[in-house]
């Protein structure tokens, strides 16, 4: 006979452990892509889970942040009692420097199947160089 030390057992402990059920931090839910073309860059977020009007994007003193909001109303009664919770509910945002080299007011989203596309339009590098202005000496 073989003496095995005894182990409380639990199938759903033991099953969640995997890495696969493990949770995720905040910052993980809004993955993005950026690409550098000749005339913008194109950001690809994913937002899966959100809908569209839950999605908040401006730019502000140089920064575009991204907000987006979840959550869950279940009015109708429960049965059973959860052994794991893994749907977030609540808001995420990121913030990326733009600086002044975009024209904020040309910028075009569009969402499609969880992911948030932007496509920022680059300042056209001769129009932004700053007028030279000449000071009159005075006698």
């Amino acid at each position: 006979m073989m003496l095995m030390p005894r182990r409380d057992f639990d199938v759903f402990d033991d099953l969640f452990k995997d890495d696969f059920f493990k949770g995720k931090d905040k910052a993980a839910l809004m993955k993005t892509d950026i690409r550098e073309t000749d005339n913008s860059f194109i950001l690809d977020i994913d937002l899966p889970g959100y809908k569209k009007e839950d999605i908040k994007i401006d730019v502000t003193d140089g920064y575009l942040t991204i907000n987006a909001k979840t959550s869950t109303e279940n009015n109708e009664e429960e049965k059973g009692k959860f052994v794991r919770r893994e749907r977030f509910m609540g808001e995420v945002s990121r913030s990326f420097y733009v600086g002044d080299e975009v024209e904020s007011d040309n910028i075009k989203a569009a969402f499609k199947n969880g992911t948030l596309c932007l496509e920022i339009p680059k300042v056209d590098p001769e129009e932004s160089k700053p007028e030279k202005k000449y000071i009159e000496i005075s006698d």
